[in-house]
């Protein structure tokens, strides 16, 4: 499976981006995609992930400001990020797998978000 990330970059407090991922190659029907972010220092943290489905699984820190949405169709996750924060800033990598509550084996490249005061 591969993961192909895009969409972040750099905006203010308050503002909105969206990222995408779109998955190719060998994929289970049953799979969960989701999105992770890592701060400099920090360890990589879930933000939200979603179930072929639609169970989905928010971060309590972006609860109501982020909204994660598929594409089935297309193998292709996306995050919808509103209201966003400085403490937003970070890597964020899409993820694949089985769980909506911890990670899956795949993982894409990373896409800097960064959210200035």
């Amino acid at each position: 499976v591969q993961l192909q990330a895009s969409g972040g970059g750099l905006v203010q407090a308050g503002g909105s981006l969206r990222l995408s991922c779109a998955a190719s190659g060998s994929f289970s029907s049953s799979n969960v995609m989701g999105w992770y972010r890592q701060a400099p220092g920090k360890q990589r943290e879930l933000v939200a992930a979603m179930t072929r489905i639609g169970i989905t699984n928010y971060a309590d820190s972006v609860k109501g400001r982020f909204t994660i949405s598929r594409d089935n169709a297309k193998n292709t996750v996306y995050l919808q990020m509103n209201s966003l924060r400085p403490e937003d800033t970070a890597v964020y990598y899409c993820n694949a797998g089985v769980s909506p509550y911890i990670s899956g084996p795949y993982w894409g490249q990373g896409t800097q978000v960064t959210v200035s005061s």
